[in-house]
């Protein structure tokens, strides 16, 4: 998650959420082994990838802030951007919102249409980034959903969604963050009921140890989705298609 404006370096902490023991050391230990990926992940792409997006969605040259990071990097938002264009999906569904965001409103308003609904657990920068998808004359709703019980047996903290769209076409995972627990994005798997067939969802960071146990856990429980990844980029992205009924 991003706004126009220079962002930090770590993600917003999550004031007030209580982590318990075990959920602290699974992030100490896989903080340890999972540093080169976090290294890696500093790097949001070249300038010249980030240069073509702008220029095939006609978006001015600075409308993205520098990218990496907790941030979502370039070649995730190529995946996006592809997806939204092939697809024409009537609803996107987005876990983290941000930089993603404006790409998905964007996408959306140049290749036919389709409704966003984005979740993020700070209100306040829901707020900011709500404004700052309007000011562009892009569309998307952004609700505020704080973190608490994790559903269906996952680990860690998760998006209290409220009135969650009953047919999903793309489903975008980019939070909440590692540092609450290594799996934590696991639990989009939630969501997967709500895939229409032929859908797909994308999950960001996916080469992260974290994440490629989730991706298998994914794989062994979801038999009507199928699963590749692409390890390219800064983060790596995990792409999911719904198979048809």
């Amino acid at each position: 998650m991003t706004t126009r404006e220079t962002t930090a370096l770590l993600p917003l902490d999550d004031i007030g959420l209580d982590l318990t023991l075990g959920d602290r050391a699974m992030v100490t230990a896989y903080g340890a082994i999972q540093w080169p990926w976090l290294l890696r992940s500093l790097h949001g792409g070249r300038k010249a990838d980030k240069a073509a997006l702008l220029e095939y969605l006609d978006l001015p040259a600075d409308a993205l802030p520098n990218l990496g990071s907790w941030k979502a990097d370039t070649h995730f938002l190529w995946h996006i951007t592809r997806a939204i264009e092939e697809m024409r999906p009537a609803q996107v569904v987005e876990l983290g919102c941000g930089a993603s965001t404006f790409i998905i409103a964007r996408a959306l308003q140049k290749f036919g249409g389709g409704s966003l609904v984005s979740y993020d657990q700070h209100g306040e920068f829901a707020s900011i980034t709500q404004q700052w998808v309007r000011e562009n004359g892009l569309t998307a709703e952004i609700r505020h959903a704080p973190l608490g019980a994790s559903p269906a047996g996952w680990p860690g903290h998760w998006y209290q969604l409220s009135d969650v769209p009953t047919d999903i076409d793309l489903l975008i995972v980019d939070g909440p963050p590692w540092a609450i627990h290594p799996y934590v994005r696991g639990a989009a798997a939630s969501l997967f009921p709500r895939i229409r067939p032929g859908g797909r969802v994308l999950l960001d960071d996916a080469a992260r140890p974290g994440e490629r146990v989730v991706a298998r856990r994914w794989r062994r429980e979801h038999h009507t989705m199928r699963f590749t990844l692409d390890s390219k980029g800064a983060k790596g992205t995990l792409i999911g298609h719904k198979l048809p009924a």
